[in-house]
């Protein structure tokens, strides 16, 4: 429901706090401020706990502030000191600002198709009906946040159309924050109507809609407003209310959610007949409850929270057809009755399968089609409504199946890239041999036709072999001394796939080696693969993290002094464990709003979603596991860390800029061998990052790396084709 952030890393950027020039840093200064300390010590199951900059978690706080405001500057001098920052930067523009139109996400509403479309140099994706698969120019635009907000700060959260397609509901929010406001827009004239309705999305539980079987209203999710609870609860409660177009907000009704736990989060499907399926979430960890309505029917709930249901959707057959988890960690296919709706008379169609796991699905009119994980790669099977296999669809080998949407029938679109391949749009209905490409095809000045892409294994201490493919340019050798850049995630059950990154090629062009870990809290071989690194067990995928880069050291590809490891959220989480547990298997570390005091994230709004993933101290077991990972409780004095480059941005409402702050704090304190950096973006968050703020924080992360690893940067691009002109 929540988009996970290692789908969104690359897209993460934040405009930089500029302070007077009195705060910049000359060779030869001390160095960035150190935080003042304030202990204090907390105790849980008999230990005692020490957190000596526990001020930071209030965001007013003065000290607090007046530190980060500081360390923003004195990092902001340190990377424009960087050496070929400017040449760096045009070939950073030049490779993300092609104005080849990526076609995000795709819906259907009644006969017409509905499209997500970021096309540089616009800010922001745009809102637009597709008129044609084979033009890729042939839309027209319903909705452009770019031309709402100039500045790229109002992001589209989501949007619905309504099943005749007349009209789109959209969630806007402004600058991070993810506070969304929802807004209705005829499709034909792209005028907005009168309605509006506040906090149908958050940081906390994202948010949803779907509209009634006449498109006259919405169900929609919806946060308390103020005054309806206390203020400690306002990012909380989150329940499905619905709205008739042109009524008065006040008139709106509750329909259901008083039943549902404190950090549920709702997600919404409706069919033209006018049934409805909410699935709950039971905060992050993969847990889920269904309701349905049906027309002229209560709210029944046919699937609790224990029952392992991961996924429910209306088939063309009037069924509703269920993954399944239960008893099956790589998970089967269940059907089941609206008319008697509990998961205790569902049938298996589609056993679990023991050679892959089946990640999702799409209902079409006949047949369902199962997105298919193999370790890392997808691929797209189709069944029919009996669950007996039909012929798999062909789309390539090592690819990724990232998006399918039913047009109707039996007929889908679906996404796919690779490493080195840009993401394309293919085609594909019943009696195809294979599914067409159509040109809804982003063009990418980033050409990888000189890159290699293998898969390797390394070996963690338990025996078990983790994925990990490698990218490199052809030429460039394994003697140890190029830079190599580690990325994973390990968490949510959210695998590291296949995927298209141009700016990963300004790397590789500078003799880099990119590689990309499978590690265990993902979902790369079903759900064991993430029950393994979940709660009380969460050090297992820092480990595994460390496991793959002394792997790579070992065969050479780089000396544990040139591997940095990269990642974002839960991945920030990640490569701080990797950094305080395992030094000595690295050379840098770059942390994107990363979690980082693992005892006191469920002290916040958004950590009290994520107990279900994490743990909580008020579990003896899991106190213990998470107390044994929590970065920043494990960071020595006198240890020698490698440098440090962390993001963070004020507005975040999934990671609070305070576990930024406190691990920064903690690392200087600890005086480590390299620079510790703190970069902040004030009106930023965590996701929702504009075109220029997403060139800007590439730019500087290779600043970064180049810099600490020595790197020379070498024209690229249009840059060296004039010189060798």
């Amino acid at each position: 429901m929540r988009r996970p952030f290692f789908l969104l890393l690359s897209s993460i950027a934040f405009a930089l706090l500029l302070l007077p020039a009195a705060c910049s840093v000359e060779p030869g200064d001390d160095g960035p401020p150190r935080a003042p300390v304030h202990t204090v010590t907390d105790t849980y199951w008999g230990v005692d706990v020490r957190d000596d900059y526990r001020y930071m978690e209030n965001a007013a706080d003065p000290e607090a502030l007046s530190w980060a405001e500081a360390q923003n500057a004195y990092t902001r001098a340190w990377l424009d000191a960087c050496p070929h920052r400017e040449p760096l930067a045009r070939r950073v523009a030049e490779l993300l600002g092609s104005d080849s139109p990526d076609v995000v996400s795709i819906k259907r509403g009644g006969n017409r198709v509905f499209a997500a479309v970021h096309r540089p140099p616009a800010q922001q994706p745009f809102l637009v009906e597709m008129l044609s698969f084979d033009k890729p120019d042939d839309y027209r635009i319903v909705f452009d946040p770019n031309a709402l907000d100039s500045s790229g700060g109002t992001t589209m959260d989501w949007y619905v159309p309504s099943h005749d397609g007349a009209m789109i509901a959209v969630s806007l929010s402004r600058h991070g924050t993810e506070d969304g406001t929802l807004y209705v827009y005829d499709t034909d004239s792209g005028e907005r109507l009168a309605d509006e309705i506040p906090r149908v999305q958050g940081g906390t539980a994202g948010g949803d809609a779907a509209w009634s079987a006449d498109n006259g209203g919405l169900y929609y999710t919806r946060y308390p407003y103020p005054g309806e609870r206390p203020d400690e609860d306002l990012a909380f409660y989150q329940q499905v209310w619905f709205h008739r177009l042109g009524d008065p907000i006040e008139n709106d009704r509750y329909v259901i959610g008083e039943e549902f736990p404190r950090i549920a989060e709702i997600g919404l499907e409706a069919d033209e007949k006018g049934s409805v399926i909410a699935s709950v979430s039971y905060g992050d960890g993969g847990e889920y409850a269904y309701w349905l309505l049906r027309p002229g029917a209560n709210w029944t709930r046919f699937a609790d929270f224990a029952d392992g249901v991961q996924a429910a959707r209306f088939g063309g057959d009037g069924n509703i057809y269920l993954l399944s988890r239960k008893d099956a960690p790589n998970k089967k296919i269940l059907r089941l009755s609206p008319r008697k709706p509990d998961i205790a008379r569902a049938e298996t169609i589609v056993p679990e399968p023991k050679d892959h796991a089946i990640s999702w699905f799409v209902a079409g009119e006949k047949r369902l089609y199962l997105v298919e994980m193999v370790g890392g790669p997808s691929r797209l099977q189709p069944v029919d409504l009996s669950g007996r296999p039909l012929d798999p669809v062909r789309l390539g080998e090592i690819s990724s199946v990232s998006r399918v949407t039913h047009l109707g029938g039996d007929r889908v679109l679906v996404r796919r890239e690779t490493h080195t391949e840009p993401p394309a749009w293919y085609e594909y209905r019943p009696g195809l041999q294979e599914a067409r490409r159509t040109a809804l095809a982003l063009t990418s000045p980033a050409d990888f036709s000189g890159v290699e892409v293998t898969r390797v294994f390394a070996v963690a201490d338990d025996g078990v072999e983790i994925p990990i493919f490698i990218m490199k340019k052809k030429e460039t050798p394994l003697d140890g001394t190029a830079p190599l850049l580690l990325t994973s995630y390990g968490c949510y059950g959210f695998s590291q796939r296949p995927r298209f990154r141009e700016n990963r090629l300004v790397w590789l062009e500078q003799g880099g080696i990119h590689a990309e870990a499978g590690i265990r809290g993902g979902g790369e071989y079903g759900d064991a693969w993430h029950q393994a690194a979940r709660l009380e067990r969460k050090k297992r995928s820092i480990d595994d993290m460390a496991a793959c880069a002394r792997h790579l050291a070992g065969a050479g590809y780089a000396s544990p002094d040139r591997i940095a490891v990269e990642g974002g959220s839960a991945g920030g989480l990640l490569v701080y464990g990797v950094m305080v547990h395992h030094p000595e298997t690295i050379g840098a570390v770059v942390s994107h709003v990363g979690f980082g005091d693992m005892i006191r994230s469920e002290f916040s709004p958004n950590g009290r979603f994520n107990v279900t993933e994490f743990g909580t101290v008020e579990d003896s077991v899991q106190f213990a596991g998470m107390y044994g990972y929590s970065p920043y409780h494990h960071i020595r004095d006198g240890v020698d860390y490698p440098p440090l480059l962390s993001l963070t941005g004020m507005n975040d409402p999934r990671v609070e800029p305070w576990h930024v702050f406190k691990m920064n704090a903690r690392f200087l304190a600890a005086d480590p061998r390299g620079p510790v950096l703190l970069r902040i973006e004030q009106k930023g968050g965590h996701t929702g990052s504009s075109l220029a703020q997403r060139e800007a924080s590439v730019v500087d992360v290779y600043s970064f790396l180049f810099r600490v690893f020595g790197v020379e940067y070498r024209p690229a691009g249009r840059e060296a084709g004039s010189e060798g002109a």
